[in-house]
């Protein structure tokens, strides 16, 4: 069910709040980080 293939760990969320600590994120301004593996894109049909 997870797109990426695999369980998220903590260390995938850490990645994410080192990136926003970070200087490479200072151009990143109002946005949201979805580090959920692709779950939030997938769209179920009926």
């Amino acid at each position: 069910m997870i797109p990426i293939g695999r369980i998220g760990q903590p260390s995938d969320i850490g990645k994410a709040a080192v990136f926003l600590a970070s200087d490479e994120s200072s151009f990143v301004v109002g946005t949201e980080i979805l580090s959920d593996g692709g779950v939030t894109n997938i769209t179920v049909f009926k």
